[in-house]
């Protein structure tokens, strides 16, 4: 049971770091590059692709692969951990957790492979990389951050039950709470932009607070 919890809290400090390393990059690397997230248009979203295929390629790797996997024995362990008394509900919160890292997984797969494909269009047939770019970066942001409602439903449920239960500190529920809330909202267009930011800086909180909680109770002297 305290290597389960173990795990799970190393897991939500990798998830932690992964979210801070995405924030920075992008801060520090991709903004100064040229990286425009919002309203990209379509001619200079190719040529930055092609021209920063490294550091895309390292953001991505960080941010949807390392973050999917170790999503999953994050929402494994906090399902162990809370399921007493809330069954119903944690089986529930535990299937939008895992759906959510199928689907950060899967987004970072499809976004890698199109860096060497729009980077190899671009060097022949720029219009082309244009094209190809509109088709995929929508499937992208449907599947891996422009809509967090599965991410959402799985920090709101599980807070919940953890509020029941007493399961995790109080406070750190009610952040839950907000942060699965913040992720729910973003369905809704004219919200978006500004939740998925308030999203992603909530969830480094919540994920570096669940870790320590996680390791603290993991301790042989906690057992």
């Amino acid at each position: 049971m305290s290597e389960f919890r173990k795990w799970g809290g190393v897991s939500a400090l990798v998830e932690a770091a992964a979210y801070i390393f995405g924030f920075g990059m992008v801060l520090a690397v991709l903004l100064p590059a040229g990286y425009e997230p919002v309203d990209f248009d379509p001619g200079e979203a190719v040529a930055f692709l092609a021209e920063n295929q490294t550091a895309m390629y390292i953001w991505t790797f960080v941010i949807f692969i390392v973050a999917g996997v170790f999503m999953v024995p994050l929402a494994l362990a906090l399902h162990d951990r809370l399921k007493t008394g809330s069954r119903a509900l944690m089986q529930t919160a535990t299937a939008f957790g895992l759906m959510w890292a199928t689907l950060i997984v899967a987004s970072g797969m499809l976004i890698i492979i199109d860096l060497g494909v729009i980077g190899d269009l671009f060097a022949t047939d720029p219009g082309q990389a244009e094209t190809v770019w509109l088709s995929l970066n929508a499937v992208e942001e449907a599947l891996g951050g422009g809509i967090e409602l599965p991410g959402g439903m799985w920090v709101l449920l599980l807070s919940w039950a953890a509020l029941r239960s007493g399961g995790l500190p109080k406070v750190l529920n009610y952040l839950g709470m907000l942060v699965g809330l913040a992720g729910v909202l973003t369905v809704f267009p004219i919200l978006a932009d500004a939740l998925t930011s308030a999203f992603g800086v909530g969830f480094i909180v919540w994920f570096a607070w669940t870790g320590i909680v996680m390791l603290r109770d993991a301790r042989p002297d906690a057992a």
